[in-house]
């Protein structure tokens, strides 16, 4: 089954660009579920402050490719926050330095998230979606300059 995507602008300023997926008209991004779906956990309470503190950084310094870890293959942009948590993971698209595409995540329970059925669906997500941004950009409905994915706002995907 297809599903529809949309980005949504998290938070743009002039060092980065926070972007999300949004699935199905759905009004709440990938990014936003996540953090309704932990900020009052209190096992992950930890973890969970360190991610927001991660990504207050980012909103400050941008996407710097040490705040990261490749989680994906070496020719998409996946890779999920570098934090010293070995429990709360969120997926992201590194796109440069200033655009960063954030999806959902959740606690790893497994040695690989290929073995969690739901952080592997996020991941694969995150990787269908990277697809269909790189062709939209070479086809041109989107371009990317600096800290701005131009056309992105009104574009939608079938996943």
């Amino acid at each position: 089954m297809n599903k529809t995507v949309s980005v949504k602008t998290i938070e743009q300023n002039d060092n980065v660009s926070l972007y999300s997926i949004c699935f199905d008209g759905n009004k709440l991004s990938e990014y936003e579920k996540f953090l309704t779906k932990f900020k009052d956990n209190a096992k992950l309470n930890r973890d969970f402050q360190t991610i927001i503190l991660a990504m207050a950084k980012i909103i400050e310094h941008g996407a710097l490719e040490r705040f990261f870890r490749n989680e994906g293959k070496i020719n998409d942009n996946l890779c999920a926050l570098s934090i010293d948590s070995r429990k709360l993971r969120l997926y992201c698209l590194r796109i440069s330095n200033q655009i960063l595409i954030v999806g959902n995540g959740g606690e790893k329970t497994t040695r690989t998230y290929q073995e969690d059925e739901q952080l592997s669906g996020y991941v694969m997500d995150l990787q269908k979606f990277d697809e269909l941004l790189r062709q939209a950009q070479l086809s041109g409905d989107i371009s990317i300059e600096n800290n701005v994915i131009t056309g992105i706002d009104t574009a939608t995907f079938e996943l």
